[in-house]
């Protein structure tokens, strides 16, 4: 299905999240000398304009991105993320966001690598207008859940790999879970960074379990959301399963969680982060 179109909900508490989590791994991953590769299953466009007609349509980034770019004195740990804003919008005013492709262009080196998978035309369009001229760069505009594999192991045998679908379906919530594991069988020591709405919390724990039943261990689940579990319709939150995280992930988390939670969840919900140790 290719009904999705992110410009709807960019900037939104979920991209916060997810995209907080990608930069401190990427930055993680620099702090060696050996090139890695960034793979993105689902690139998007790139990025967003914030004063567009579908952005504007559904206000998602008052709620998010905007709180945290007009709030004082955030923890040193948020820094690198909102440094990336500040040099996308040099001006007072928050008027693009920038989807994972950008972030990861900006961060990554030369000698890095950059896998885009994007079905959508537009976006794949809009993907290469941004990036098209970037050498270390190559384009696919196929589903990333049945790419991946093609890719895996990667020649630098050091990548961070981002799956977040739309999950229109709800076959792809199994989908991504089997997807991983085949992933993780060829190239176990790559960081996957798995991003999921929590719609029903039965379905998170159905990924959980299965996370945990496919022998994949040294999993990091984090999770925010700003409302309170709901039966009705509508995303209340997301999350991330970080598999081979960072080892300094988890503590950065933990460190800036209750003042992300203070500036974003004025209807109660929560932020959560468990761990399973490697084996």
């Amino acid at each position: 299905m290719l009904s999705y179109r992110h410009a709807f909900h960019a900037g939104n508490h979920a991209d916060v999240l997810k995209h907080l989590v990608l930069v401190l791994t990427l930055e993680y991953y620099l702090r060696k000398d050996k090139p890695f590769w960034y793979i993105d299953t689902h690139a998007g466009a790139g990025l967003y304009q914030l004063g567009s007609a579908e952005a504007q349509k559904t206000h998602e980034f008052a709620h998010g991105i905007q709180l945290l770019w007009d709030a004082d004195a955030p923890p040193a740990a948020l820094h690198p993320y909102l440094s990336l804003l500040q040099q996308l919008n040099p001006h007072p005013h928050l008027q693009q966001y920038p989807g994972s492709p950008w972030i990861a262009a900006q961060m990554l080196r030369p000698t890095d690598q950059l896998r885009l998978f994007e079905l959508h035309p537009a976006d794949f369009a809009a993907l290469g207008g941004l990036l098209g001229k970037d050498k270390r760069t190559q384009f696919c505009k196929q589903d990333g859940l049945q790419g991946l594999l093609g890719l895996l192991p990667p020649p630098a045998r050091r990548a961070v790999i981002l799956i977040d679908p739309s999950y229109e379906l709800k076959t792809d919530y199994q989908g991504v879970v089997d997807t991983l594991a085949k992933a993780h069988q060829r190239f176990a020591t790559g960081t996957y960074l798995l991003w999921y709405p929590v719609i029903s919390r039965a379905r998170v724990g159905q990924m959980s379990a299965a996370l945990q039943n496919s022998g994949i261990t040294d999993i990091l689940q984090i999770e925010f959301c700003p409302l309170p579990d709901s039966n009705a319709l509508g995303m209340t939150g997301s999350g991330m399963f970080v598999i081979n995280p960072p080892w300094l992930l988890e503590n950065q988390m933990r460190d800036i969680s209750p003042w992300l939670h203070q500036q974003m969840a004025t209807h109660g919900g929560h932020f959560s982060i468990t761990s399973s140790p490697p084996k």
